[in-house]
């Protein structure tokens, strides 16, 4: 297997309803980070996005949505690799060579595939979307994958996949290891701070997605719900203005102390306007090197060219080398 000077990192996101400020905090700012000490592969998982059978064009503008995204959250295409996930064969191909290596109770006990089913047609694509996620990372030869809590069981099948395809196969895959990034924000909903804010949540007035404009995300923090007392500090037990506080924190960087310091003796109009400043403010940038790119279509669109040549030449080094272990001929000019 090849060695590279640098650690290899691959992640990705469904172009599903749009990201959210949660998407940023989460994933995207930790993504930029990466970019000075791994070979990052940010990729649009469009193939996943098949199994809720989501509407042609609107899938097809949301993928373009979300590769301009990337980019104005500081993903630089030009160093690293941004693609579109159906534009590089080689993930359905693994995908079908990982299934033979898979168990019907491996992909049965997932917990998001018995999730899913309850609110879409239980499909094949649901219960095999966990063996492409691993062809998404194998392909790589990814060294980290950052993954959240609704992910891990995901990857611990990839890494399962992968020491099983190398028992039979030695040394054909590199098995990845799992990145849970350092405990930071978890950002809920505006309208039921018991749950985790989600791009897919009816109520759009629950969700601050990184298009919203400043007058939306103004109407939607004036609009948040607060718990009762009067007094503005982080409690567990009051959920909804902690929720606020924790975004006021992402928005503005400062401690915990410094700022219930800041709204001792404030009322929660105080904190909704200004937490409704600190976030125009902070993703204001974001919002307006998105608009350029998504409206430079003929960059957008060299941008994703570029991806694509870089993820196929990657991928497909990988498949040969599978391939060849599993004894498939090859043509004799690859």
């Amino acid at each position: 297997m090849e060695n590279h000077q640098r650690p290899i990192i691959l992640s990705a996101m469904q172009p599903t309803s749009g990201l959210t400020i949660g998407n940023y905090v989460g994933a995207l700012q930790h993504w930029v980070k990466f970019q000075t000490t791994h070979i990052c592969y940010y990729c649009v998982v469009d193939l996943h996005a098949l199994t809720v059978r989501p509407n042609p064009n609107e899938l097809r503008e949301s993928t373009l949505d979300v590769a301009a995204m990337y980019i104005a959250a500081g993903v630089n295409p030009d160093e690293h690799t941004v693609f579109i996930q159906s534009h590089v064969p080689a993930h359905a191909e693994l995908s079908w060579v990982l299934g033979a290596y898979t168990g019907m109770g491996e992909c049965m006990k997932m917990t998001q595939f018995k999730e899913k089913s309850e609110k879409h047609s239980e499909t094949i694509g649901l219960f095999t979307y966990p063996v492409l996620m691993a062809a998404d990372i194998i392909l790589y030869d990814a060294n980290l994958v950052p993954v959240g809590d609704d992910q891990r069981q995901h990857l611990e099948l990839a890494r399962n996949l992968a020491e099983r395809f190398n028992h039979y196969h030695p040394n054909t895959l590199v098995v990845p290891e799992p990145y849970f990034p350092p405990v930071g924000a978890r950002i809920m909903s505006l309208q039921d701070p018991q749950k985790k804010m989600s791009k897919s949540d009816t109520n759009q007035k629950a969700t601050i997605f990184l298009t919203d404009s400043p007058d939306d995300i103004r109407n939607k923090i004036r609009r948040a719900v607060t718990d009762s007392g009067t007094d503005i500090r982080f409690d567990k037990e009051r959920p909804a203005v902690s929720n606020l506080l924790t975004l006021y924190q992402v928005a503005t960087g400062k401690s915990a102390s410094d700022i219930e310091e800041h709204f001792t003796g404030k009322g929660f109009g105080a904190l909704k306007s200004d937490l409704a400043d600190a976030l125009v403010e902070l993703l204001r940038p974001v919002h307006e090197r998105y608009t350029q790119v998504r409206h430079d279509k003929q960059y957008l669109q060299g941008v994703i060219r570029q991806g694509a040549e870089r993820a196929h030449a990657q991928a497909n080094t990988v498949l040969r080398r599978v391939y060849d272990a599993l004894g498939l001929v090859r043509l004799r000019n690859e």
